[in-house]
């Protein structure tokens, strides 16, 4: 993307001395990233997790909040017989916790300034592997730091009414690392080979990619095995103390639930700027993105792009309490980024009446409430163009595009240490993220931006979690959601790739309408830690489909693996 390329350049031109210390990122999916939401709960008031709305989160920014609670927990005084930690007897931490917190700091062990001692292994392979328990090869120098590690994962499964072998290979190398203290970086780059369940099966060739990724081929000219790729870098810097660039080609995730109705991790990478801003209680977020959209692949062709803007403000109104405030724009000038909505302020809706632009713009506002360090409270709602007028006087007009999210958090539920429950709902009307072309619906790469599930649908999520020993992770996930589906001849609003203008009414429009799918699909999963990020998987899968008219469908799957620096793989839709 040349303005991606351009905005680079221009920065460095601009800060060519004054650069601070930068951060690479936790990756997709990273056991740190549940660990330091409950540590969030139970703190109640730590600044930096207050703002992690955004994701991926900052190593350098986890690092000091997490030693910083680390220390709260004992009280330390200074040398005038002050406590540091006065207001955070609250703060308590169970041996789990404690041995969590241990694992974070050591995972990014480049931005811990205390002892290194109990990070290094015992026993290094070959004298230079595995020096340091989290990485395979790893340099820490005064002006250099390089982390270069495997990736890994490999599963089989068994689904039930199929009688082929499902599998997923994955194997692959990440590193990170940082230059002078200045310039930070991160690539990842994953070889694939997969046989999912049917439903995984059908959704890629609906969608014309894998769900979570993007181009695939078939797998040893097997239709029901697909062959990926997966390559993921970027580059960081700061340029003063509060305001942090990035960019690179990954994903990025706006919200505190399960899902997110604004930006999600689900689907495919893109090519991204990122400008952070961070100061008192303010966290700014511009997020620049070249996208693709719906695309029909023939051959080695190039692929025509779009583009996206977005803003994102968060506002820590007190120790416990953070408010989000979120615009979004999609919009395509044939394969022209339009250099309007690079301002990084002004709202988009004046943009776009200034102009006289066709583009779709979404604006939302979300929130995030700990409570009694037991409990998070959270929600976002979504604005798409509608009329105000219409939300009371028309409720089922076509125009009242719009979508919320409701859920709750509650940490050693019922005086169970490291039992954590978590429930969701989430609620998108029809024609909600689609557009009056194919250019600015709220997608990419053939998949939607934000929720999986597109729009015209409610859903419900239950999740457990519990740790019962340092090394082991239990986790039971219950996905209910009915959704309206659309037919050849009618648009019920349920395919947000459908342009709206093909509707046949403007009326008689709720959440279900047309023909109404309900799906079940809960997931066990159980997982002992061998040693540092190496992982033994085991999982059970059941998915009931019901559409009225047609035999209920029915997936029972059961799965074993191991994986080594990587996150599970899910077919939670």
């Amino acid at each position: 993307m040349q303005v991606i390329k351009s905005l680079t350049k221009l920065l460095f031109f601009l800060f060519p001395v004054s650069v601070f210390s930068q951060t690479t990122y936790l990756p997709e999916g990273a056991k740190e990233y549940h660990i330091l939401d409950r540590l969030q709960i139970k703190a109640g008031q730590s600044a930096n997790l207050n703002f992690s709305t955004l994701k991926p989160f900052s190593r350098k920014f986890i690092v000091a909040d997490v030693d910083f609670l680390d220390s709260a927990r004992y009280g330390y005084f200074n040398a005038n017989g002050q406590d540091n930690y006065k207001g955070w007897t609250d703060f308590k931490t169970t041996p789990i916790d404690d041995y969590n917190i241990r694992s974070i700091l050591m995972n990014s062990a480049e931005w811990v300034s205390g002892s290194h001692e109990d990070f290094f292994s015992k026993k290094p392979v070959l004298k230079h592997f595995y020096v340091s328990k989290p990485n395979m090869y790893e340099v820490n120098t005064k002006d250099f730091f390089l982390a270069l590690n495997p990736v890994f994962q490999f599963n089989l499964s068994h689904e039930s009414n199929n009688s082929q072998r499902l599998y997923l290979n994955s194997r692959g190398l990440t590193a990170r690392g940082r230059i002078a203290n200045k310039i930070g970086f991160s690539a990842t780059v994953v070889d694939n080979q997969e046989r999912g369940p049917g439903y995984f099966t059908k959704m890629v060739r609906d969608l014309r990619a894998v769900p979570g990724y993007g181009f695939f081929k078939s797998f040893k000219r097997d239709s029901t095995a697909v062959d990926y790729f997966d390559a993921r870098g970027y580059v960081t810097f700061s340029a003063t103390k509060y305001i942090n660039f990035q960019a690179g080609y990954d994903k990025n995730f706006i919200g505190n639930g399960y899902r997110s109705l604004f930006l999600s991790d689900w689907g495919n990478s893109y090519l991204f700027f990122k400008i952070n801003t961070r100061i008192w209680k303010l966290n700014y977020q511009n997020l620049f993105m070249e996208l693709m959209p719906q695309y029909v692949k023939n051959g080695d062709s190039l692929l025509d792009r779009k583009y996206a803007a977005m803003h994102h403000l968060s506002v820590n109104v007190t120790k416990w309490l953070n408010i989000g405030l979120f615009e979004g724009v999609i919009f395509g000038r044939k394969n022209r980024f339009d250099f309007q909505y690079l301002n990084p302020i002004i709202f988009f809706r004046h943009i776009e009446g200034m102009i006289g632009s066709p583009d779709n713009a979404v604006a939302g506002i979300d929130f995030k409430a700990n409570v009694a360090h037991t409990a998070q409270f959270y929600g976002q709602v979504l604005f798409d163009e509608f009329l105000i007028k219409n939300v009371r006087s028309h409720p089922t007009s076509w125009t009242n595009k719009f979508g919320f999210q409701l859920g709750g958090k509650y940490v050693d539920a019922f005086g169970i240490k490291n039992l954590d429950l978590q429930a969701e709902v989430n609620r998108v009307r029809p024609f909600t993220y689609s557009h009056n072309n194919l250019i600015g619906n709220y997608t990419h790469y053939n998949q939607p931006l934000a929720h999986p599930l597109g729009a015209n649908f409610q859903e419900f999520i239950g999740i457990a979690r519990y740790q019962p020993a340092p090394r082991w992770y239990i986790s039971g996930t219950a996905i209910y959601y009915y959704k309206g589906l659309d037919t050849a001849t009618a648009n019920f609003g349920g395919d947000i790739f459908r342009n709206y203008l093909d509707r046949l009414s403007d009326e008689g429009f709720k959440v279900g309408s047309g023909q109404k799918v309900k799906v079940f699909n809960g997931i066990l999963e159980a997982s002992y830690e061998l040693r540092e990020n190496f992982f033994i998987d085991f999982s059970l899968n059941q998915r009931l489909y019901s559409l009225a008219g047609t035999p209920r469908l029915t997936s029972t799957m059961i799965t074993g693996g191991i994986r080594l620096n990587m996150s599970r793989r899910k077919y939670d839709y």
